[in-house]
C-alpha cells in the first residue's frame, strides 16, 4: 500500500497557451522518490513496533539448587462442588471457589516445588503438568470449572492419572493431594487398587474430604429460571479416603469449613523437602535498541527529506 501510494500521483491541471504543449499534462506521473519516502516511514514504524515488543537474548544458563518435592494436586470438580456450605469473609461461597483460593495460597507457599494439577469429575483431565512456573499454574487454576467434563466422581481414575504424571519424576519425595466431596461412582479404576500402584512407586497420597456430611445447600434453577437454594443429600466416602492415605503413608483430613481447609493445607505444607538441580536462565541482554534506533532514524530521515530536498506542494 505504501509503495503504490508513493508511485501514483494525481493528474496535473495547467493552463497553457498551446494545446500541443499540454498533450502530456493529463498523464498520471510516476514518482519513485514518493514510494521510497513512504517505504522509509513504514519500515521505521515496523522497527519501532519490534522494539516495543522488547526482544531479549538469554546470555547463558545457571545451575541452581532448589529445595522441593514433586506434588500433584487432584481437585474434584463434580456437580456437588457447587454446594454453598463454605464461607470467605462471612460470605457463602461454593466449595470449588474456596478450594481454588486455598490451593492458590498453598502453591504460593512452595516456590521451590514442582507442582502439577489434575481436575476430575466423571473422568480426570490434566490442568497442568509438573512445573516450577507457579504463575502459569495459578492462571490455569483460575480456569478450573464445574461442567468441563461429564459429571460423576472418578476418584480411582484421578489417582491413576496423578500417579502417571509422578512416576517418571526423579524427586526423592513425591506426593499427591487428593480433595473430593463425594463417593467413587465413575471410572474403571478402583481407588484402593490405584493407591496400591502409588504405594509401589513410593508415592504418598494425602486425602481431604471436603464439605459437610448429610445435607448441604445447593443452588438450583426453578421452572422460571430463577436460582433457589435447596438442601440436598451429600455423602463422603471417608472410609476409603482413610484407607488410601494409610496404605501409601499419607494422612486423611476432614475439612468442614474454610478455616479447617486452610489448616489442612498448612499442615501438608510442612512436608519434608529434597534437593533438586534446575537449569534456569538468569541473565538477559536487551535487544530493543537494535530495532528502536534504526527505526527512529528512518522516520527522522523521511521527515527531513520530505520537508527539504523532496518537499512537495499541495
Amino acid at each position: 500500500m505504501a509503495f503504490l501510494r508513493g508511485r501514483a500521483g494525481r493528474a496535473v491541471a495547467l493552463r497553457l497557451p498551446s494545446v500541443s504543449d499540454a498533450r502530456g499534462a493529463g498523464i498520471s506521473p510516476k514518482s519513485r522518490i514518493g514510494g521510497l519516502l513512504m517505504g522509509l516511514l513504514f519500515v521505521g514504524l515496523a522497527l519501532t513496533i519490534v522494539a516495543m515488543a522488547r526482544p531479549q537474548l538469554g546470555k547463558g544458563r545457571t545451575e541452581i539448587e532448589t529445595s522441593g518435592i514433586d506434588i500433584m494436586l487432584a481437585i474434584d470438580v463434580s456437580g456437588s462442588m457447587q454446594a454453598m456450605d463454605f464461607k470467605i469473609d462471612g460470605e457463602a461461597m461454593n466449595r470449588l471457589e474456596v478450594v481454588k483460593k486455598v490451593v492458590e495460597e498453598f502453591v504460593g507457599e512452595r516456590p521451590g516445588d514442582r507442582i502439577g494439577m489434575v481436575g476430575f469429575a466423571g473422568r480426570p483431565y490434566l490442568v497442568s503438568p509438573l512445573t516450577l512456573d507457579h504463575d502459569w499454574l495459578k492462571n490455569r487454576l483460575k480456569e478450573v470449572q464445574i461442567g468441563r467434563v461429564e459429571d460423576g466422581t472418578a476418584i480411582g481414575s484421578a489417582i491413576g492419572s496423578s500417579v502417571n504424571h509422578l512416576r517418571d519424576s526423579d524427586a526423592k519425595s513425591r506426593i499427591m493431594v487428593l480433595l473430593t466431596d463425594g463417593v467413587n461412582n465413575k471410572g474403571a479404576a478402583n481407588p484402593v487398587t490405584a493407591a496400591e500402584a502409588a504405594k509401589t512407586l513410593g508415592i504418598k497420597i494425602y486425602t481431604i474430604g471436603a464439605g459437610t456430611q448429610g445435607q448441604a445447600p445447593m443452588p438450583m434453577r426453578d421452572m422460571f429460571g430463577r436460582t433457589r437454594m435447596r438442601m440436598v443429600d451429600v455423602e463422603i466416602d471417608e472410609e476409603s479416603l482413610r484407607e488410601i492415605a494409610k496404605l501409601t503413608g499419607g494422612q486423611y483430613f476432614r475439612a468442614t469449613d474454610t478455616d479447617s481447609l486452610v489448616k489442612i493445607y498448612e499442615e501438608i505444607n510442612q512436608l519434608e523437602t529434597t534437593k533438586r538441580t534446575v537449569k534456569k536462565y538468569e541473565d538477559y541482554e536487551e535487544l530493543f535498541l537494535f530495532a528502536l534506533l534504526p527505526g527512529l532514524g528512518l522516520i527522522l530521515l523521511e521527515r527531513i527529506l520530505t520537508e527539504t530536498r523532496y518537499r512537495h506542494l499541495p
